[in-house]
């Protein structure tokens, strides 16, 4: 695992809190506001971050990201410029780990070890790749694994125990928990038996388990933390910087928090 996810993981248990962990598309809403919105991120009480890169066939995505998508590729956003985001607020002070959140094509034509010396250059501590099954991610693991790189797995509700077996063997930073069997997008509620999966991957992972997809108000985050170390939120992230930006991300991340009661 990264020294420094690891980090972010023990400070929060040593809180006695939930990692909070926000997903912001690389570029959106404009190119200028990525580096803003990541400090706004850490300072509102965010633990780790994770950096969408902009893909045209987002399978996983609901309309929110999809949307999101289409509007940062259309300002020009590469992978070098999503990186260079990251880079620049690592200049401004941005201390928190960074995950690139991402499908496999855009990895592909960069280029595996490019991509990963480039992370390790710029301040990006690991990778969620959506469409990467582990049997064909060996180039990419080799790489993360020689540069202490983390390779994120995503489980579902429908993976099964040998496959969870499996996928432990090469698991780095923690384990993405899919809370449904769907695309991403804010919820009302979370799955009733969200608690016995994640106590399913927990006992199959020894990594920290972290929930995303559906996830949208205070009482979801409480929830999540009664049965895993970490929550992600994405549309309403996205939702809210299209609506203010910075200011509009930090206020809800506080809202969802608690920090700012």
């Amino acid at each position: 695992m990264s020294e420094a996810i690891a980090a972010a993981f023990a400070k929060c248990k040593e809180e006695g809190r939930v990692a909070f962990v926000p997903f912001i598309t690389a570029g959106y809403p404009t190119l200028e506001s990525t580096p803003d919105i990541l400090l706004a991120m850490e300072a509102a009480g965010s633990d780790i971050i994770e950096v969408g890169m902009p893909f045209s066939d987002p399978l996983a995505d609901g309309g929110t990201i999809q949307a999101a998508n289409t509007v940062a590729l259309r300002a020009g956003v590469t992978m070098d410029k999503c990186l260079s985001f990251v880079e620049a607020a690592r200049a401004r002070g941005l201390k928190v780990p960074v995950i690139l959140m991402t499908y496999y094509n855009p990895i592909l034509r960069f280029g595996e070890e490019r991509l990963v010396a480039r992370c390790k250059e710029c301040g990006v501590h690991g990778f969620i790749v959506v469409d990467l099954p582990p049997e064909e991610g060996s180039g990419l693991l080799d790489a993360c694994k020689a540069s202490g790189l983390a390779l994120v797995p995503l489980v579902a509700p429908t993976t099964t125990p040998a496959r969870l077996d499996a996928i432990a063997k090469n698991a780095g930073g923690y384990v993405y928990c899919v809370s449904v069997t769907g695309v991403t997008g804010a919820r009302a509620e979370l799955p009733a038996d969200l608690a016995e999966f994640v106590a399913r991957v927990k006992a199959a992972i020894p990594l920290p388990a972290v929930v995303g997809f559906g996830l949208s108000t205070r009482a979801h985050v409480a929830s999540v933390g009664a049965v895993a170390e970490g929550a992600v939120m994405g549309s309403a992230i996205v939702r809210a910087a299209a609506a203010g930006g910075a200011d509009a991300v930090s206020a809800l991340i506080k809202e969802v928090t608690g920090r700012s009661d």
